[in-house]
């Protein structure tokens, strides 16, 4: 009886501990079931939109003068003072006096001069009376006898070329005059100065050198890529200067094309305007010639393109969700690269959301997980660079 009890007892131990380990194994599979995850990563779709979009161009260039004069004195003489500003650096405005070479001999010319300026109008009048004379002479006279030297033609066509003579030595006179003080050409900044007080000049003696201040100008190159960009009616638009780690910028003007292409570099040159490059007549920033500036420019208007970030673009292809929630890709032309951008040509196959944020490794056909947040990105011009979703 002993014996039956102990092998009863073993069964149900032996069926109890079965059946707990069915039920473990059957919670077990139905919290499996349960817990399924979802492996599709997660992206944000928005539709693209079309803007108009004008192209910055940019470029680089040296500050240059517009001119640079070798000034030489038209006079020969003692130099007797100079302006104090002409020296090396020294900025001189227009018109004033750089230095006077010594005026005694000059001054004496031009007295003489007035002399024989007096002199032959006195001729010029008295051979002006004889010929009138001899005009009133000549009605009582027969016509064979008058001729004209009797009627003192030449006479009179001598003293008047005499008057026109002293008149044209009266002016060189006041020239050379006036030339004992020469003067700043324009508005100049002075590169060297070669002569001082008590030198003795020539006349065609290299004085100094100056460089045109009213006026600078930049010569820049335009890349072959940026070349289809440029308007052709940029001349006389407007640009702007940067100095190179200089702070403000200066307005300029593009003034010409150089109308060539060099041989080494294959690149057209543009001449950009700077008036009043050392601020004597406004308040702006200084530049000074030797300047490394940056140039830049509007170029021309890309309508009805897409601006899209370089992120989004895999490939050239633009990455978009279908219906059915899969991935698919479509390629894109892109016109222009500007910074962290693509502007990429409309085209009306792009009709389905794009997505903003890609998988790490795209694949045409895979599954994924559009989410209901919106994007945020925005571009540069603080312009949306897609609509926005409505959701």
């Amino acid at each position: 009886m002993k014996k039956r009890v102990q092998a009863l007892a073993v069964a149900v131990i032996f069926v109890g501990g079965f059946g707990g380990m069915k039920l473990i194994e059957a919670a077990g599979q139905e919290t499996e079931e349960k817990e399924v995850v979802d492996t599709r990563p997660v992206v944000s779709v928005e539709p693209l939109s079309t803007v108009d979009y004008t192209i910055t161009i940019e470029s680089f260039g040296e500050v240059q003068p517009l001119e640079q004069t070798r000034l030489a004195s038209q006079v020969s003489g003692e130099v007797t003072s100079w302006h104090p500003n002409f020296v090396p650096g020294g900025v001189i405005p227009r018109g004033e006096v750089l230095f006077t070479i010594e005026k005694d001999a000059y001054e004496a010319a031009v007295l003489l001069a007035e002399a024989n300026v007096q002199r032959a109008y006195a001729d010029l009048i008295q051979e002006q009376a004889q010929a009138k004379v001899a005009e009133n002479e000549a009605k009582n006279l027969p016509p064979a006898r008058v001729t004209d030297l009797y009627l003192r033609k030449p006479q009179l066509l001598s003293a008047q070329a005499a008057y026109k003579s002293a008149k044209a030595q009266l002016q060189i006179a006041q020239r050379d005059l006036a030339n004992c003080e020469v003067r700043a050409p324009y508005d100049a900044l002075v590169i060297n100065r070669n002569i001082g007080v008590g030198d003795f000049v020539s006349t065609g003696t290299v004085a100094a050198t100056l460089n045109n201040i009213e006026v600078a100008e930049v010569t820049f190159p335009i890349a072959g890529f940026d070349r289809p960009f440029v308007s052709q009616n940029m001349i006389a638009k407007p640009a702007i200067i940067s100095q190179v780690n200089q702070p403000g910028t200066i307005d300029a003007v593009l003034h010409r094309d150089l109308g060539i292409v060099d041989e080494s570099t294959r690149m057209t040159h543009f001449v950009a305007r700077i008036e009043d490059p050392y601020a004597l007549k406004s308040q702006k920033p200084v530049v000074k010639f030797g300047s490394y500036v940056s140039v830049t420019f509007d170029g021309m208007t890309l309508q009805d393109v897409y601006k899209v970030p370089q992120e989004l673009v895999n490939n050239r292809k633009l990455w978009m969700v279908d219906d059915e929630g899969k991935l698919f890709s479509h390629d894109v032309t892109v016109i222009r690269e500007n910074g962290a951008y693509f502007m990429i040509q409309a085209d009306s196959q792009i009709s389905q959301p794009v997505v903003m944020t890609l998988p790490e490794y795209p694949q045409t056909g895979m599954e994924v997980k559009v989410s209901a947040e919106p994007s945020t990105k925005v571009d540069s011009d603080d312009g949306l660079i897609v609509s926005r979703n409505q959701q």
